[in-house]
């Protein structure tokens, strides 16, 4: 007798972004960048579950799965996952509004996603490389199978062809960016000083961005000082150890934060005594981290004015009204690439 052919897996996401969830609790379920492999093939030896990947970034953790079980069993079954990881109590469960998508629908997301289509700053170039670094941790821990692989490159070749086909991309397109914005929005970034806690990616694109705006009179510290010393060089600042930066805090009038510490770094009783040495001038403090870096208590400070992560979507927002045309461009590009791959009739 012939053997019967296996059923095809299922395709699901299940996610969590900055729309549904805000950052208090976001930053209870985001997955250390080291322990992507190991999350993904946690998911992927769930209980009827075949592959499994998980991205996580300052504004979103998905989890992207195959799985032969019927589809609410799988979703809640990732639930669970979820919270029983990271030991969310019921309060926090109930906090945690998440997005199950399936077939078609999970393709559509990924492809949106990976086109900068889904971010908070519309056209957002940073989430491609991530996509791609949360897929290779997979790839390489063994996670993924046929199907995820082959969904992932499609996905990288719409994304492509998104930023190549339009103009998406044109205005401020990254968190990094539209925390810069801001700041230019308050003081004179050729006149003012600037620190720069953390040297990682996010870190870099403020920079750059701080750079091309005029500013020069800007402090980086990092923990591995070595990064800080690369960063402070290429732009012509200076590099601070980072058991020194809080000693220098009192000089500047800007504040960007965005580090990998699982725990606030900024703390309110070290800017109650910093805004004192500064007689209450203002000061502009940006945490763009998640964790977040700075603890929620520093705005209630004279003088201080606390932005976080979410805080910056009502900006991007702006940015996002004016490119309106060209996101609907985008949107066509998807649904042909996606009729393309045989995701929708």
């Amino acid at each position: 007798m012939a053997e019967q052919a296996s059923p095809q897996p299922q395709l699901v996401c299940l996610g969590l972004n900055y729309r549904t969830t805000p950052v208090e609790v976001r930053e209870r379920v985001a997955f250390a960048q080291t322990k992507l492999a190991e999350a993904s093939q946690q998911v992927g030896g769930l209980q009827g579950f075949a592959e499994g990947l998980v991205l996580s970034t300052c504004n979103r953790v998905e989890i992207y799965a195959t799985h032969h079980l019927p589809g609410a069993e799988a979703q809640q079954q990732l639930i669970d996952h979820l919270c029983d990881h990271f030991d969310l109590q019921s309060e926090q469960r109930e906090a945690l509004v998440t997005y199950p998508l399936h077939g078609s629908e999970a393709a559509r997301h990924l492809f949106r996603v990976v086109s900068g289509l889904d971010s908070m700053v519309l056209g957002e170039t940073e989430i491609f490389g991530q996509v791609k670094d949360a897929y290779q941790a997979a790839l390489q821990g063994g996670s993924t199978g046929r199907t995820l692989n082959k969904l992932f490159q499609q996905a990288f070749s719409v994304g492509k062809k998104v930023r190549n086909e339009t103009q998406i991309q044109r205005g401020s397109t990254s968190v990094g960016s539209v925390a810069v914005d801001l700041a230019e929005k308050v003081h004179d970034l050729s006149r003012c000083r600037i620190m720069l806690v953390g040297a990682g990616d996010m870190s870099r694109t403020c920079a750059q961005s701080l750079l091309s705006r005029g500013a020069h009179s800007i402090i980086v510290s990092n923990r591995s000082h070595e990064r800080a010393v690369e960063m402070a060089t290429e732009m012509g600042g200076r590099a601070l150890r980072f058991e020194e930066w809080e000693s220098v805090l009192h000089e500047v009038d800007v504040i960007i934060s965005s580090t990998s510490a699982p725990h606030f770094v900024i703390k309110a009783d070290l800017m109650q005594e910093v805004m004192r040495r500064r007689r209450w001038q203002p000061m502009l403090v940006i945490d763009i981290a998640v964790p977040r870096d700075v603890e929620p208590a520093v705005n209630a400070i004279e003088g201080v004015y606390l932005y976080d992560i979410d805080a910056l979507q009502q900006i991007a927002d702006e940015g996002r009204r004016q490119r309106e045309q060209q996101l609907r461009l985008c949107e066509a590009i998807i649904e042909q690439q996606l009729q393309k791959f045989g995701f929708v009739a």
